[in-house]
């Protein structure tokens, strides 16, 4: 196709592009990034081979990205993201240079081969440019071109909310995986990249340069792919799990090494108590890696990053307020913990994306309960919900690439916690986590999907929970109101229909209660004076004052 013919079709494309039941804060360039477009559909992702060439004196990154992919559909039209100031050089495919086109941050390829289904293609993609550089990573994406203490390079990546096509050519949508990648990654020496899974080789050239070629022999997400050059040195250890042996690896700044030993102690601890809660580590085959860099931390599966300067708590700052944070270094647990939900269990659409962050806000507080008790980890959950906003929605909308409330941290996790209660049952709580990592292990899914799982493992009907407090900001609120020996109770400040179970102290004795939105009746033998709502339920409580003639009316 000409490139004149490929430009006309990218035009009628620009116009005949569904919207996906879009608003008007969002754009077409938010569609093409966030929803599974014609040029995305046809094909699935087998591997990558990624190889760039870092130049720290310009800033500048070039390389190629080898795509392999399953044939879907017959179809000649791929798109490939990659956002300016990177630019596609080159394609190629069975040694015939192809013809693309561009627009904003997605690239269109049109391919020459038969592209046969079921048949398993490749395909080259030359790329080159100064990537964005990040000003404050993780939260703004890109690259960070900085020094370490002695002065030396110190270049990472860090991408979650902005994309990995932010300096690297890829299909940048989370319900599509490679089913392994090689990294290789060549920078000047004496200094040492350390990217994800195992090290399979390091060449040293003549121009004073080495390559790393790390191998990743599980799918992997594409923000959890990652470059961390620097002066680094190496250390190890075999962590006893459920699988066998696990070989953990930790690059850190030489002069932290000493710290590091210490600090990195807690890793063990950390997969010992994931382990019982959520099952076998899910990367055996890759390993586990502790990588220290110049910003706080980040989930990179089998590469885990983390800067939290070998203090415990998140930066010396207890989250919770309760002092059981003090005692772990949080970003060392939160980020390892998302091996088993985040790179494992991956979320299909950003709107989802309370599947890594809720569950893992609620495993700090497993942790906490694992090494400390029950009590101590329900007190560090309770104390994170004055982390909470109550702004807007934790699912996000689809199709758009739009993340909900960062309420999918502490909220999320009160949320589950909250569940655990309703199930009240923690041996059958524990192997529902466990089972969630077996059904989904390696996966991409939807929120529906999790939600049913935990519905039909607990054996209760908990869609009005999850909506609530997935798709609704209201606290959920109990309202009750004493009359001598009854008292009258129902959920408010809700959506409708909305029914939870919840426990209640009543004259100090536990009751059981299921409350819907209208007044229901308990009656006791003795005058009710007393009512304490359990406080392991994210809820609020509303006590309503009545007299002699409210009683007969309202609340009859």
């Amino acid at each position: 196709m000409s490139t004149h013919k490929l430009l006309l079709l990218l035009f009628f494309a620009y116009f005949y592009f569904p919207s996906y039941g879009q608003n008007n804060l969002f754009t077409r360039q938010d569609s093409l990034r966030g929803s599974i477009t014609p040029e995305r559909e046809w094909w699935d992702l087998t591997y990558y081979h990624l190889s760039v060439k870092i130049n720290p004196a310009d800033s500048s990154f070039s390389g190629t990205n080898k795509i392999g992919y399953r044939v879907n559909k017959s179809k000649q039209l791929m798109q490939i993201d990659l956002q300016p100031p990177m630019k596609i050089t080159r394609v190629v495919q069975e040694q015939n240079e192809l013809e693309y086109g561009r627009e904003g941050n997605a690239w269109f390829i049109e391919l020459k081969a038969p592209q046969r289904q079921n048949d398993i293609q490749y395909l080259d993609v030359e790329f080159s440019g100064k990537p964005q550089v990040s000003k404050k990573p993780p939260w703004q994406g890109g690259v960070s071109w900085g020094r370490d203490k002695n002065g030396k390079p110190l270049i990472v990546t860090a991408n979650q909310g902005d994309g990995a096509s932010l300096w690297w050519p890829c299909k940048d949508h989370p319900y599509d995986e490679p089913d392994s990648m090689l990294i290789s990654i060549t920078v000047p020496e004496p200094l040492m990249n350390v990217s994800n899974g195992r090290l399979r080789n390091l060449e040293h050239h003549n121009d004073e340069t080495n390559t790393s070629h790390w191998f990743v022999s599980n799918p992997i997400n594409n923000y959890g792919v990652n470059i961390n050059v620097g002066d680094y040195v190496h250390f190890s250890n075999v962590y006893e799990g459920e699988k066998g042996d696990l070989d953990c690896d930790y690059w850190v700044l030489p002069y932290n090494l000493k710290k590091a030993k210490k600090q990195f102690k807690q890793a063990h601890l950390m997969l010992e108590a994931f382990e019982h809660w959520f099952g076998p580590y899910p990367f055996y085959e890759d390993g586990y890696k502790l990588v220290e860099v110049s910003y706080p931390g980040m989930e990179h599966q089998s590469s885990v990053t983390y800067g939290n300067g070998y203090k415990n708590g998140y930066g010396g700052r207890d989250v919770s307020r309760t002092g059981w944070g003090d005692k772990f270094d949080f970003i060392l647990v939160h980020e390892s913990g998302h091996e088993w939900f985040a790179n494992s269990i991956t979320n299909w659409d950003v709107a989802d994306m309370w599947i890594h962050e809720s569950f893992i806000a609620y495993s700090e507080s497993l942790f906490v309960d694992y090494f400390w008790g029950k009590e101590a980890g329900a007190t560090y959950c309770r104390g994170t919900r004055l982390n909470i906003k109550n702004d807007r929605a934790i699912i996000g909308q689809y199709d758009v690439n739009s993340q909900g409330s960062g309420d999918m941290y502490a909220k999320g996790a009160n949320m589950l916690h909250t569940i655990r209660q309703i199930v009240n049952d923690d041996e059958k709580w524990r192997q529902m986590l466990r089972g969630l990592n077996q059904e989904f292990y390696h996966q991409t899914v939807r929120s529906e999907q999790v939600e049913n799982y935990i519905c039909q493992k607990s054996g209760l009907d908990l869609k009005p929970v999850f909506d609530q407090y997935l798709r609704d900001t209201r606290i959920p609120t109990f309202e009750y109101a004493l009359l001598g020996d009854e008292m009258r109770y129902r959920w408010a400040n809700c959506i409708d229909g909305f029914q939870m179970k919840v426990a209640a102290y009543i004259n100090g004795e536990i009751h059981f209660l299921t409350p819907g939105t209208t007044w229901q009746n308990l009656k006791k033998e003795q005058p009710i004076k007393t009512v304490e709502m359990d406080k392991d339920f994210y809820t609020a409580v509303f006590k309503i004052l009545v007299t002699t003639q409210q009683a007969k009316t309202k609340y009859k």
